[in-house]
Order: structure tokens, then sequence, then C-alpha cells
């Protein structure tokens, strides 16, 4: 695994193909502007094909959070990848139920159980 900080609140992990990426602020404008900027060049780069937002510290997201969580859905769909959450609390859970959020999605308890299902389906297609 490598690892970075990010200098306001989120650092991330890249396994094997899979970026991960610990947010430990609530989502506001000027929280996913930086994290929007940093994730997309990380997936840019061309190792990533998953990503796995771990929602553990948040209390709070606005609508661009929605944004920021599509807009990475979008990226990696492309590539053939896809997009999880993990650890939501209560507040931002409602607000992925409210959105339509789930029904492109997945969610899991742990970004561990999440890369583990992304390694089972991927070994099942083979």
């Amino acid at each position: 695994m490598l690892g970075e900080e990010f200098p306001i609140g989120f650092h991330y992990e890249i396994y094997r193909n899979c970026l991960i990426v610990y947010i430990t602020q609530d989502l506001d404008h000027h929280a996913v502007t930086f994290l929007r900027e940093r994730s997309d060049k990380l997936i840019d780069a061309g190792d990533v094909k998953h990503v796995v937002f771990d929602f553990k510290d948040v209390d709070f997201m606005d609508s661009s959070g929605i944004g920021l969580i599509m807009g990475r859905y979008r990226k990696v769909m492309f590539l053939g990848g896809r997009a999880l959450v993990s650890n939501v609390g209560r507040s931002v859970d409602r607000i992925f139920k409210i959105s339509g959020l789930y029904k492109i999605i997945e969610k899991y308890d742990t970004p561990e159980e999440a890369l583990k299902a992304l390694e089972v389906k991927h070994e099942s297609y083979i």
C-alpha cells in the first residue's frame, strides 16, 4: 500500500488498483474542491480502477459531497471499475438514501470489506 497525507483532513491509500480515501472531516464545498482535484489526479495517473470513500469521521455532507461521489463514480465506471463507500454514519446515510446514490454506489461497513468485495467479484469473472 502507498499512502500520503492530505493537508486538510484527508488521507488516502492505494491498494492494488483501488484508491481508498479516508475522509476525516465534514464535506463542504471547500473540502470537496481539494478532494476532487487530488483524487482525480490519482485516478488519472492510470493505476487506479476502483475508489472507496471511507466516511468514518464525517457527520455532515452538503450537495457538493454528492457531486464528489458522482463524479468519481463516473470516472471509474468508464475504466470498468466501481465506487464504494464505507463507515457511513446516520446523517450521511440519510443523504445517500434521499439522493439515490445507493442505486449506483455500494455500501460496506469497513474499507477492508469493500476491498474484499472487489476482489471476490473480480475473481468470479475469471
